[in-house]
C-alpha cells in the first residue's frame, strides 16, 4: 500500500486524515500523521478557555480517539527530503529517525511571530495553544489573590495590569474575554477597587480587526474602552524587560501579565529544511488545487494546506492574493485535500480550492460580540449568540459539542468557575517543601498582609 504522510495534526491535517479514513478503501493506502501533540486544538475556543467559559480539554480534540485507522507518530518533523520521499522525525525521547512515504501532505501550521523586543521572550505568553490559554487564566486568578493581600501601591497595581500585544482576532478576542473575566472577578474581592484594573491592548496599525471594515472596527474599540480597557493604536511595544512595558508613544507601565498575539510566522522546520518550494515569507508554494508547486512546475506526490501554505485565494478580487490563515480556510482546505488525494490515486479529477467567506465573527467577552457579512453588521448579545452557535456546530464530533454545551449550561446556572490551578505547573512543589511556602525577606514582610493590621 502507498503511505500518505500528513505532517501536522492541526485543523488542516486533522480534517485531511479524518476524511481520508472515511473515504479510502482499507487496501488502498495507509495514513500516517506526525505531530508533537496528541490532539488538535480548536483555536476559536481559546479565548473562552482563557475566560473559563470552555473547559480546556474540550477545546482539544484527541487524535487517537477520532483517527482510529491512522498511524500516529508523536514527534516533530525537522526536515523534508522529498527527492528521496523521506522526512526526519524528532520524537519526544530518543534519537531522530527517518520516515519514508509515497505521498506527503504538509499541514504543519504556522508558529507565533516573534519580534526582537527586549524582555518579550522572558515575560510574554502566547495564545496559540490550550496550555497557554490556561496559563493566562490561572495567572490572572492568582494575581487577584495576591493583590487582595497587599495594600494599595505599585505592586498591587502591577498585579492588576494586563497587556495584550496585537489587535488581530486572537488579541482582541482574548483581551475582551479576559477583561470580562476580570470585571466579574473583582466583584468577589471587596479588598480591591474595580478602578484598579488596568487592561491594555497595543496595536501597531491605526485600527484593530483588519478582517472587518472601518466602522465596525472603530465600534469595537469604543466598546472595549467603555468597559475600561485601554486601546493603544499606532503604538508598538519597545520593551518589556522585567514586566515594565514601554510603548513607542512614550507611555510606560508595569504589567504582571503580557500576552503576545502579533500574528503568524512560517514553521521553521518546513521553511529552513526542505527541498520543496517556499516563497519569500517561508510559506509552501501551493497551486489552487492544493498541490505543491506552480501550474508550470507542479511537484508530484506533494500537497499542502493551512496556515503554512500560500494557497491562492480564487475568491479574492486582488490578483495573486492568498487565503488568510484562519479556521474557515484550514478546515475546508483539509476536506478538499482529502478528496483531491483520493481523486489523484484513482485517476479522477482534482478540484481547485475556492471559498467565499461566510462572514466574520468575534467574541468580545461574555454576552458581547460582533458579526459582519458584507454590509450586514450585528453587534452585542445577538452576535455573541451567533458566535457560540457557529463554533459549537463547527467543533469536530458530537462528543465535543455536547461537552461544550454542558459547560455553557452549567455556567449559565452557577456562574464562572474562579478556581486557579496554577500550582499544576509545578506539581512537585508541595511535595518538596512539605506544604510550606518559601520564607519571605524582611522587606517583603513589611509590605505583606501584616502591614495591613
Amino acid at each position: 500500500m502507498r503511505t500518505i504522510l500528513v505532517v501536522g495534526g492541526g485543523y488542516a491535517g486533522f480534517y485531511t486524515a479524518w476524511k481520508l479514513e472515511k473515504k479510502l478503501r482499507r487496501d488502498e493506502a495507509r495514513v500516517v500523521v506526525v505531530d508533537p501533540r496528541p490532539y488538535m486544538t480548536y483555536q476559536p475556543f481559546l479565548p473562552e478557555v482563557l475566560a473559563g467559559s470552555v473547559e480546556a480539554r474540550h477545546a482539544a480534540v484527541s487524535l487517537r480517539r477520532h483517527l482510529r485507522r491512522t498511524t500516529l507518530v508523536p514527534g516533530s518533523v525537522t526536515a523534508v527530503d522529498h527527492a528521496h520521499r523521506s522526512v526526519t522525525v524528532q520524537p519526544p525521547d530518543g534519537p531522530r529517525f527517518a520516515l519514508a512515504y509515497d505521498v506527503i501532505v504538509l499541514t504543519a501550521g504556522a508558529v507565533t511571530r516573534k519580534l526582537a523586543v527586549p524582555g518579550v521572550a522572558d515575560e510574554a505568553i502566547g495564545m496559540k495553544h490550550v496550555e497557554e490559554a490556561v496559563a493566562i487564566r490561572d495567572r490572572l486568578l492568582t494575581a487577584f489573590d495576591r493583590a487582595a493581600a497587599l495594600p494599595a501601591g505599585p505592586l498591587r497595581r502591577r498585579l492588576l495590569t494586563a497587556t495584550f500585544v496585537g489587535g488581530g482576532f486572537s488579541g482582541v478576542e482574548g483581551f475582551g474575554e479576559l477583561l470580562s473575566l476580570a470585571q466579574s472577578l473583582v466583584r468577589r474581592y471587596p479588598e480591591l477597587d474595580p478602578a484598579e484594573l488596568d487592561f491594555h491592548l497595543v496595536e501597531a496599525r491605526d485600527r484593530i480587526l483588519p478582517e472587518v471594515t472601518d466602522k465596525p472596527g472603530a465600534w469595537v474599540v469604543r466598546s472595549l474602552e467603555r468597559r475600561g480597557g485601554r486601546v493603544h493604536l499606532n503604538a508598538q511595544m519597545v520593551s518589556a524587560k522585567g514586566g515594565h512595558v514601554v510603548l513607542s508613544t512614550g507611555e510606560e507601565f508595569d504589567s504582571d501579565l503580557i500576552v503576545w498575539t502579533v500574528g503568524n510566522a512560517a514553521n521553521p522546520g518546513v521553511r529552513n529544511h526542505t527541498d520543496l518550494p517556499v516563497d519569500e515569507r517561508g510559506l509552501i508554494v501551493v497551486r489552487a488545487d492544493l498541490r505543491i508547486g506552480t501550474d508550470a512546475e507542479p511537484v508530484p506526490d506533494a500537497w499542502a494546506a493551512g496556515d503554512d501554505a500560500a494557497v491562492p485565494d480564487l475568491a479574492a478580487a486582488t490578483p495573486g492574493a492568498t487565503t488568510v490563515p484562519n479556521a474557515q480556510h484550514a478546515v475546508r482546505q483539509g476536506k478538499l485535500l482529502a478528496r483531491n488525494i483520493i481523486a489523484e490515486l484513482r485517476g479522477g479529477r482534482v478540484r481547485p480550492y475556492e471559498h467565499h467567506s461566510l462572514g466574520t465573527i468575534a467574541t468580545l467577552g461574555l454576552g458581547r460580540g460582533i458579526f459582519q457579512y458584507k454590509r450586514i453588521v450585528i453587534k452585542g448579545f445577538p452576535a455573541w449568540l451567533m458566535h457560540r452557535g457557529y463554533h459549537v456546530l463547527a467543533v469536530p464530533s458530537w462528543e465535543r459539542k455536547v461537552r461544550v454545551l454542558a459547560v455553557w449550561l452549567t455556567a449559565a446556572l452557577f456562574g464562572r468557575d474562579i478556581v486557579s490551578l496554577v500550582s499544576v505547573q509545578h506539581p512537585r512543589q508541595a511535595f518538596v517543601t512539605g506544604g510550606q511556602t518559601a520564607e519571605k525577606s524582611p522587606e517583603a514582610v513589611t509590605t505583606g498582609p501584616a502591614a495591613l493590621s
